[in-house]
């Protein structure tokens, strides 16, 4: 690698369609927020001719402001694609917000792609949200280089950043991530910090130097030679140490030279199967260059070491049925199945669906089959419908540029799939498949919102569905029992984007409003109550009376009612009307307003009048009787309890735990997990729980993570329950 000067004619006028996977890499960028990956896209871009200068395509704009939403926050928070011509091949990179609250951003974006380039800082380090997206790209076993990145900061150390990323990421194996070229430096300016003017490559012991023209090469000198031949020697034995050759590394530590073409061979492989991470460095080029620095090396390393579709495992797929299918193959001329990765709206074009072909070859202007997982939990419903393919498209920056087809590995942007989410999948109409779905983060941030004024009210449902539509790490609940609409995001972040989109994009004002948690009303000893509903105006009246007896159940029972009347003094068919009218107040609760559980009311007497008593008259003195009963016992205030699962790295677990026990929370245990990181379980109200999502990741650093499940209800602590009383007894 990096044996080569290239030139490759400019590629911003058209948008070429491969006809095998073979030409085609699907490369994802992954790193923190601020490693430079947008940067870095655009360096690229500008390499291969894509655009004019530092990311401008030809009508000025550049790669990355295609969202405003993303040029008014200086932060990326969606998936985009930037597809590249390289000698012959498709390079389409896809860049993925670094921030944790658009994780669901990078795990489609891991989905879509076969190989990641993993862009790391040299001004800021390994960090802990570092490590935590390393760990995304290792849980589906993608293939990753690391690039380092800020080498031109002041206090950058390419080196010092080496090693700690073998720290970070090499396991047991720190000789699983090495460079493949070490810096040339320049003379060092006023502030004492020498420019990175060069790279010399290990593999070819080549020196390329980067200028004012084209990337120059050179060999290296007697004072570089001694420098090469210590990080050469370690690469070299780094390589052979995962070649599928058992008697290379004997043969090598026995003196055989191993030739330069064994070794290039023996690296793609390891790359490609996960085992083995080169380390690179890159910088933007100068004003007037074209290329900057690393930036050709990049390109050679994703062409011939990075793994082709047809090389990277498939998704597993099934039939409508859920009946499994054989293995997909990335053969263009397969059965077609392709799956929505990113979906998006476009003001002019309107929906757009980014594609990833798995098998098969999708054309404009046919129809397909259009199958959906459901997730109903996140407002997804379950769907099955044919739809006609539009127009294939391939962007760069604002511009869509046309497609006549998309083979399988390939990515493409369609047009008009009215009905389609992202996670669908599109097959032949004759024979439907479904891809079994990524793994989506579970939204644990709840936004209760309705709608800013009457023009809003009628667009909110719309509005909102068409925004899990497009995100389905969001989650849209309507709570019956506190009649809120709630959006369940990932964080502050994905919160604040949401509500911009729904917005600007659809027109929707919201306004939030504090999360209410379902709470339960219950009886703490049995109570007696007397239900008069006596009235006469003249002409018909209304009479009624009832008395009843309301006794406590255990937790779960519900409302239970029972008749011990005798001598018929409520009659018959009124004993209903006493159930139902209770049953009624149950519902709306007796003190707060929230339902009353767990208690059994037994009618015990009461009185009617042969003309005035009704059904409905009945109905009133049940629920008089019921509010009386509640009146005159202690009625106890039960709140929700969780189970939550917290994974936080072992220096922050007494931080967590002191936090929990502020929650009132109850720590059910704690036990180690691989890669010095503790679980704790613990049960704690979820009333304490609506900002735990924010507060654990600043806890934690970045860190942590958790998972909650609704467990039971719970008698409330008199203190907390008092302020629930208080603001019940202020709204009435």
């Amino acid at each position: 690698m990096g044996d080569k000067a290239h030139t490759p004619p400019g590629a911003a006028d058209r948008a070429t369609a491969p006809d095998h996977p073979g030409a085609l890499r699907n490369v994802v960028l992954v790193g923190p927020s601020g490693a430079g990956k947008t940067t870095l896209v655009e360096a690229l871009a500008q390499a291969t001719g894509a655009v004019q200068r530092a990311g401008r395509v030809e009508d000025g704009a550049t790669l990355s402001d295609h969202d405003a939403i993303e040029q008014r926050r200086h932060r990326s928070v969606q998936l985009s694609l930037v597809p590249l011509e390289w000698e012959g091949v498709r390079i389409n990179l896809i860049d993925t917000p670094g921030y944790a609250d658009f994780v669901g951003e990078l795990r489609a974006g891991l989905r879509a792609a076969d190989a990641a380039l993993f862009v790391v800082s040299a001004a800021d380090g390994v960090d802990v949200p570092t490590r935590t997206l390393w760990a995304e790209c290792a849980a589906v076993g993608m293939p990753r280089a690391i690039v380092v990145t800020h080498l031109d900061a002041s206090r950058s150390d390419f080196g010092e950043m080496t090693r700690r990323c073998q720290e970070a990421f090499g396991g047991d194996d720190p000789d699983a991530v090495l460079p493949l070229y070490l810096p040339v430096h320049g003379t060092p300016g006023a502030d004492g910090h020498a420019p990175v003017t060069g790279l010399i490559g290990l593999l070819s012991q080549r020196v390329y130097a980067y200028g004012d023209g084209p990337r120059g090469e050179r060999g290296p000198t007697d004072a570089e030679r001694p420098r090469i031949e210590e990080a050469r020697g370690r690469l070299i034995e780094g390589i052979i140490a995962e070649s599928e050759d058992e008697t290379l590394m004997d043969r090598y530590l026995g003196g055989e030279e191993v030739d330069l073409g064994t070794l290039v061979r023996d690296l793609e492989k390891a790359v490609a199967r996960g085992v083995f991470h080169p380390v690179l460095a890159a910088a933007p080029a100068a004003p007037g260059v074209r290329h900057g620095l690393g930036t050709l090396e990049l390109l050679e390393l994703v062409t011939g070491g990075f793994p082709t579709p047809a090389e990277h495992p498939p998704p597993e797929v099934t039939g409508l049925d859920g009946a499994p299918r054989p293995p997909l193959a990335c053969d263009p001329d397969g059965p077609l199945a392709a799956e929505v990765v990113k979906t998006s709206s476009d003001p002019y074009v309107g929906k757009i669906s980014l594609v990833r072909v798995f098998s098969g070859t999708l054309r404009p202007d046919t129809t397909v089959h259009v199958s959906g997982h459901g997730l109903a939990d996140r407002g997804h419903e379950d769907h099955d419908v044919e739809e006609r393919v539009g127009a294939l498209t391939s962007p760069l920056g604002k511009r869509q540029r046309p497609l006549g087809h998309a083979v399988a590995g390939d990515l493409a942007c369609v047009a008009k799939l009215s009905r389609a989410e992202t996670g669908d999948t599109l097959s032949d109409r004759g024979d439907p498949l479904l891809i079994g779905p990524w793994e989506l983060p579970d939204p644990l941030l709840p936004v209760a919102v309705r709608a800013h004024g009457r023009a809003d009210e009628d667009k909110l449902s719309q509005g909102l569905a068409r925004l899990v539509a497009e995100d389905p790490t969001m989650r849209l609940e309507h709570d019956a029992a506190t009649r809120q609409v709630v959006l369940w995001c990932l964080g502050e972040a994905h919160r604040d984007v949401a509500l911009e989109r729904l917005s600007t994009r659809y027109g929707v004002r919201v306004d939030t409003e504090p999360h209410r948690v379902a709470l339960r009303e219950t009886f703490a000893a049995p109570a007696t109550g007397r239900g008069r509903h006596v009235k006469q105006s003249g002409g018909h009246g209304q009479f009624a009376i009832c008395e009843i007896r309301v006794e406590p159940l255990p937790a779960g029972s519900g409302v239970e009612f029972a008749d011990e009347v005798v001598g018929g003094a409520v009659p018959r068919q009124f004993v209903p009307s006493v159930e139902k009218g209770v049953r009624s107040q149950a519902a709306r609760g007796v003190v707060t307003g929230n339902p009353l559980v767990d208690v059994r009311v037994t009618l015990l007497d009461g009185k009617a009048h042969s003309v005035d008593s009704s059904d409905a008259a009945f109905q009133t003195a049940g629920a008089l009787a019921l509010r009386e009963a509640a009146a005159a016992a202690s009625v106890v205030l039960l709140e929700p309890f969780a189970e939550v699962s917290v994974e936080v790295p072992d220096d922050h677990v007494g931080a967590v735990l002191s936090d929990l026990a502020g929650r009132r929370g109850r720590v059910l245990g704690t036990e180690q997990s691989a890669g010095a990181v503790s679980r704790v379980r613990a049960e704690v109200p979820e009333l304490e729980l609506s900002r735990y999502a924010v507060d654990l990741r600043s806890l934690s650093h970045g860190g942590g993570r958790f998972t909650r499940a609704h467990v039971r209800h719970e008698p409330m602590p008199p203190p907390v329950a008092s302020r629930f009383r208080e603001g019940a007894a202020n709204a009435a």
